[in-house]
């Protein structure tokens, strides 16, 4: 098994490739151990000291360090990714819709702007979230009120030194040239 590897424009995150499919449907973001028990394979890597974040996408897996040099982190990270790959082990833990579920939860909007709403989150499906994607991060829609998109910010993106001009610039821009009812994108 050969697992890529990547850099991401935040210097304390790192994403792996393994050429294999790690989630099916959705994403999953763990920011410490106890979130971690949820998936057999990030529990493996906060197992590993100086990990303190793993994201799931599609057919990637992005780990944040602390305190903790790459060349150090790097061999023992990928070890554990091929270890648990070759065991057959399911990457979550029979929790399969946890992703899709925190997802959704806790959206906030008026029943008034529901067409405003569709239309973000179109425009972060096809157009952000993938473009973010390729730099092993993600960006979910949480809410919209008096004209300001709240976003969460996952993976890589969260904590990334370029991840406000992101928002400001990109997403912002975006949505406002789409969208002229947004006036101003927050992350949460």
């Amino acid at each position: 098994m050969f697992i890529q590897t990547e850099t991401t424009p935040n210097p304390a995150t790192l994403k792996f490739l393994p050429g294999k499919v790690v989630m099916e449907r959705g994403t999953a973001d763990f920011r410490n151990e106890g979130e971690a028990e949820a998936s057999p394979l990030a529990a493996r890597l906060f197992a590993i000291g100086g990990v303190s974040g793993v994201y799931f996408g599609y057919d990637f897996i992005t780990v944040t360090k602390e305190d903790a040099e790459w060349q150090h982190l790097k061999p023992a990270i990928l070890g554990s990714i091929m270890e648990h790959f070759m065991s057959g082990q399911p990457v979550m833990g029979g929790v399969s819709s946890l992703a899709e579920d925190l997802d959704e939860e806790g959206e906030f909007f008026d029943a008034n702007d529901e067409t405003i709403v569709a239309t973000i989150k179109e425009l972060l499906e096809t157009r952000v979230r993938p473009a973010v994607a390729q730099d092993g991060g993600d960006i979910t829609f949480k809410g919209y009120k008096e004209g300001t998109v709240y976003l969460n910010m996952k993976g890589a993106c969260s904590g990334c030194p370029s991840s406000t001009a992101t928002l400001k610039h990109g997403v912002q821009n975006l949505l406002k040239h789409f969208v002229p009812e947004v006036q101003a994108v927050e992350a949460l």
